[in-house]
């Protein structure tokens, strides 16, 4: 049997039940808990914007209570909604989450703006573009990526099993899954070139930071693919010389930045003797976030 004892009022219409559930999460110190509740009222009816305000005065039922009311204290848990509901939408498409996966975010959509710019000037004749994704999880950017290149191939790696059976997932439910194959293999060591873009987002957090990240990425988002090591690098020394010997020529290689970490990704770039031709492209906050070089014809 459901239980009828919630936080919630009874008789609450579903207006009233999304404000007063984000009030609850705003005195809790939960940022957006408007975009929150509305997200969480709208996953426990199960119905999207506009039939939750062509319903607004509905009131909800004892079950919808119930239901409302778990998501409501998992996110006063400091849940993430995304994890909550199993599914976050990353370049205008929806992404089925797993533990082994992070939830994607919107300032990796600057990696997938910044391969898509210099993609457009390359030129490729003979075949078909290829594309890799180095440490795939739930697929995001590659998948993004092959959205916006109809005509290209895709390989993810990853070393999770479990991640790459998500990615999997996503690319037959995006129909992408006939243009996409996925790998398991540490970076890009079981991989053939030539590739003509290879991306990444890979972890880039030092190891004693990760205690003082925010409780939603320390205790839900996976640690495989958080801690950078020591300084932050370990990933980027591992993967940038072994993309390096993958490009295509004229290729570019194209991962994911943290905050202050742009300059000296370059200089292992430079080191591995891709050509540095383009600044790093900035987030929405003015982060340099996508970081670039290509791999120049001889």
């Amino acid at each position: 049997m459901v239980p009828l004892t919630t936080g919630f009022d009874p008789g609450h219409s579903i207006e009233s039940a999304r404000r007063a559930l984000a009030a609850r999460l705003r005195s809790a110190g939960i940022e957006e808990s408007a975009l929150d509740a509305r997200l969480l009222v709208g996953a426990a009816l199960e119905l999207d914007l506009t039939g939750m305000v062509t319903q607004a005065a509905r009131t909800l039922t004892p079950e919808e209570t119930a239901r409302l009311e778990q998501y409501a204290q998992r996110r006063l848990a400091h849940e993430p909604v995304a994890r909550i509901l199993g599914a976050r939408e990353f370049w205008g498409m929806p992404f089925r989450l797993s533990e082994a996966t992070l939830v994607p975010r919107p300032d990796t959509e600057t990696v997938v703006e910044l391969a898509l710019e210099i993609f457009r000037g390359l030129t490729i004749s003979g075949r078909r573009p290829r594309i890799a994704d180095i440490g795939v999880g739930s697929g995001a950017i590659l998948l993004a990526l092959l959205h916006e290149i109809p005509d290209a191939f895709g390989i993810g790696t990853d070393v999770s099993l479990a991640a790459l059976d998500t990615a999997r997932d996503n690319a037959a439910a995006l129909g992408l899954g006939g243009r996409a194959a996925f790998v398991a293999c540490s970076y890009a060591s079981a991989l053939r070139g030539p590739f003509d873009l290879i991306v990444s987002n890979p972890p880039y957090i030092p190891s004693a930071e990760i205690p003082t990240l925010s409780v939603e990425v320390r205790e839900h988002d996976p640690h495989l693919a958080l801690d950078g090591g020591n300084d932050g690098y370990d990933a980027y020394r591992a993967l940038i010389p072994q993309a390096a010997e993958r490009l295509a020529p004229g290729g570019a290689l194209i991962v994911e930045a943290g905050q202050g970490q742009a300059r000296n990704i370059e200089t292992l770039m430079a080191a591995a003797g891709l050509t540095l031709d383009r600044p790093a492209k900035a987030d929405l906050a003015g982060i340099p976030r996508a970081v670039s070089a290509r791999k120049m014809p001889p």
